[in-house]
């Protein structure tokens, strides 16, 4: 650094952690708002599934369309860019007390936010610090999430303006980001070809595709798992209890992103058939506790049950991430995890619309019990079937 530029430039490692953890945190916080929602403005629980869907898919198709576009204009650009959006959504869900439509508006302008963001922080962290940046990569949105949704709670339950506090505090913390980020150094070359860019490639190398499809049945029941948590935990929890304290189903979730974050940690170096097999016992193990905290109306048993479950939530993410992208080369990686996060964000979207219509039919507990043997179905049977079919070919080992 030259001299005079301390006063002017900030550590680029710290900003950017804080500021991806700041977009996830972003993006649990409606969650524990949700049941208010539902109370407030009428919402059917399809509805309120619906508002969580949207989010995922708008998030989606921004990772799919602007994954690379920091690539072409730099990262600085396109983080501050994808802040302002966001604290653009935070605006948008101040107005949701005019309407339920807002909410709709305000989850899709804040999916397209975070998505282009996670794809430039992500290259931006890497770009700095290669040997941390990965592990902040993979730490970050759950401990994001974490905070969100705890955070969340806690004004909801004590501060007043319950449906607009928390987004006046985020809108406050995106533009100071935005600022923030303009004061760290620009961590990559501009080149030419950003409108060429913005068309989204998806592509599984021939050899690749056996390895994915093996672990896809434990990838889809992993992140089935996270949409249900954060669409429909909170008042599954408040329904099974009778607890109407918001940090009680904020608790619940935190549990989930928390666990999973120090699993991510631990796990780390762990091989990725471990990390799987791992994974997909602890989330066997958990739910089934979970379930029977919601039938035994026990919020210890559901918190005891969700830290196990988060655990094995963060050792198969990174189990199934370490089995596919080993294999593939330095021009394959973005199609490659394109196709992965297409498929992951399916599961964690479309899902949960399923069991909005579940509930409002045969009620909370009872979606809970089909959500969680299908998770058990999917994941065990994933696991044998991997398990039994593993070969030369396919590095989980």
């Amino acid at each position: 650094m030259r001299a005079g530029q301390g006063s002017r430039r900030l550590d680029p490692l710290a900003v950017h952690a804080v500021t991806l953890g700041a977009f996830f945190a972003a993006a649990a916080a409606p969650t524990p708002l949700y049941r208010i929602y539902q109370e407030t403005l009428a919402l059917s629980p399809v509805f309120v599934t619906l508002v969580f869907a949207v989010y995922a898919v708008a998030l989606l198709k921004a990772l799919l369309v602007a994954g690379s576009l920091s690539d072409h204009l730099g990262r600085r650009p396109v983080i501050a860019g994808a802040l302002l959006l966001e604290a653009a959504a935070m605006g948008l869900f101040l107005l949701v007390g005019n309407g339920p439509g807002w909410l709709i508006v305000a989850r899709v302008v804040q999916g397209l936010a975070t998505g282009i963001a996670a794809a430039s922080l992500g290259a931006a962290l890497v770009d700095v610090d290669r040997a941390r940046g990965p592990i902040v990569n993979a730490v970050a949105p759950l401990a994001g999430m974490a905070l969100g949704a705890l955070g969340t709670s806690a004004l909801i339950q004590y501060a007043p303006l319950p449906l607009h506090l928390v987004y006046g505090l985020l809108l406050c913390t995106f533009a100071g980001l935005a600022l923030a980020t303009w004061r760290v150094p620009e961590s990559a070359a501009t080149r030419p070809g950003a409108l060429a860019s913005l068309k989204p490639r998806m592509a599984v190398p021939p050899r690749i595709r056996r390895p994915l499809a093996l672990i896809t049945p434990i990838n889809l029941a992993n992140w089935t798992l996270g949409g249900f948590y954060l669409s429909l935990v909170p008042s599954v929890v408040a329904a099974a209890t009778g607890s109407r304290a918001p940090l009680t189903g904020g608790a619940v979730v935190t549990a989930l992103m928390v666990a999973g974050a120090v699993s991510v940690l631990l796990r780390r170096t762990a091989a990725p058939r471990d990390n799987l097999t791992f994974g997909v016992l602890a989330v066997a193990v958990g739910v089934v506790a979970v379930v029977a905290g919601i039938h035994l109306a026990s919020v210890p048993l559901l918190i005891l049950g969700t830290l196990v479950t988060g655990s094995g939530f963060g050792a198969s993410f990174l189990g199934c991430l370490g089995t596919i992208t080993p294999l593939a080369g330095p021009d394959e990686r973005a199609g490659l995890l394109a196709a992965f996060y297409v498929q992951s964000y399916l599961a964690f979207s479309l899902p949960a619309v399923g069991a909005g219509f579940l509930a409002r039919t045969i009620g909370y507990a009872a979606t809970a019990d089909l959500y969680a043997a299908a998770i058990l179905a999917m994941s065990l049977g994933g696991l044998v079937v991997m398990r039994a079919r593993v070969g030369r070919d396919l590095v989980v080992a």
